[in-house]
């Protein structure tokens, strides 16, 4: 090797091996339009395989190529001195895999977002969501594990030689630490509860760098912003009578209400301004007649107002007295004075 100006320069040739890679991150370069980096720290090999097939049959490959040999392909394709390979050099860091398709960027990080694969719970985790065992056959022979489904609070009963959940038991809840003892039961039963979030770093499309977190569509928020765009702008067509086709039965329905109003107001007599211009006329006459029926009596108008009928007060029934009662109590006083005057003689 040797140093011209300060600057790395390389005598001895590229291994073939080397080359072929580096031919093949060209020609992937070269024939999509859209390349995303994604970070490979903490994505384990399993489900790596599982994702790959899930893009391959959207006829996109993911490649683990090394940062070295995409950014000598980035330079190959593009030019060293262009401002693509500069912006994509900062992404070229870690460990890193690339996913080349012709889909939009946007719509490709959404299919990662949405297809989601799962791990094995670790003993430390947090649960992202409610983790629930359900009842059923576990497969499991009984033993000492049983006893670790009663720490647990699963209730489970030995029947035809294996253990059962007797119904669905929730033993996480969203923040939880899974403990090694329920990591073990998870594994034993299959449940895949973590999921491996697949974080793209950037997107390389159409000769374009967009930034990771820029590709994370909100679609409610898109849908809510779209659809008051969509009330404003008719809106605006229709107080502006802008003549478009939407807007047009609105603009007229419009137009024909202000016209009518006008036309009243005005006093021009149409067939379909005469009503109102009859009605007007009666309650402007009322009212003319009510101040002076008030400040001039002996003119002698009278104005019929309608009247608001006032509520009917309840009468409170008066209870009867009883003349049975009465009778016994002057029977009692009589009684009383012939006692009397029969002691005094």
């Amino acid at each position: 090797m040797s140093t011209v100006k300060g600057k790395y320069v390389r005598r001895r040739p590229y291994p073939e091996r080397k080359r072929r890679m580096l031919e093949e991150a060209t020609k992937l370069l070269s024939s999509y339009r859209t390349v995303l980096v994604i970070n490979l720290q903490g994505v384990p090999a399993a489900a790596l395989h599982q994702i790959r097939a899930e893009l391959r049959k959207r006829g996109s490959v993911m490649k683990l190529i090394k940062n070295t040999l995409m950014r000598l392909a980035l330079k190959k394709v593009y030019g060293e001195n262009n401002p693509i390979v500069q912006e994509m050099e900062n992404y070229l860091t870690g460990q890193n895999i690339f996913v080349f398709s012709n889909e939009n960027p946007f719509e490709l990080c959404m299919f990662l977002e949405k297809n989601k694969v799962f791990r094995e719970a670790r003993p430390g985790d947090i649960a992202p969501s409610e983790i629930v065992i359900p009842a059923g056959n576990t497969g499991i022979p009984p033993g000492p594990i049983l006893s670790r489904f009663s720490r647990l609070r699963i209730p489970a009963r030995i029947q035809e030689g294996t253990i059962w959940v007797v119904k669905d038991t929730v033993v996480a809840k969203p923040g939880d630490v899974i403990s090694p003892e329920l990591a073990e039961i998870l594994m034993r039963l299959g449940i895949k509860p973590i999921p491996i979030e697949l974080k793209v770093k950037a997107a390389l499309s159409d000769k374009m760098v967009i930034p990771g977190e820029q590709l994370i569509l909100n679609i409610d928020q898109y849908r809510s912003d779209i659809e008051n765009a969509v009330r404003f702008a008719m809106n605006l067509a229709v107080n502006a009578a802008i003549p478009v086709p939407e807007a047009m039965k609105y603009v007229i329905s419009l137009a024909h209400t202000r016209a009518v109003n006008l036309a009243v107001n005005a006093g021009i007599l149409t067939s379909e301004t005469a009503p109102l211009l009859l009605a007007k006329a009666h309650a402007e006459a009322q009212i003319l007649a009510a101040v002076l029926s008030s400040k001039v009596p002996e003119l002698g108008i009278r104005v019929e107002l309608p009247q608001i009928p006032k509520p009917v007060e309840k009468v409170e029934e008066k209870k009867e007295e009883k003349p049975k009662e009465e009778e016994k109590e002057e029977t009692t006083e009589e009684s009383i004075a012939e006692g009397l005057a029969s002691l005094f003689g």
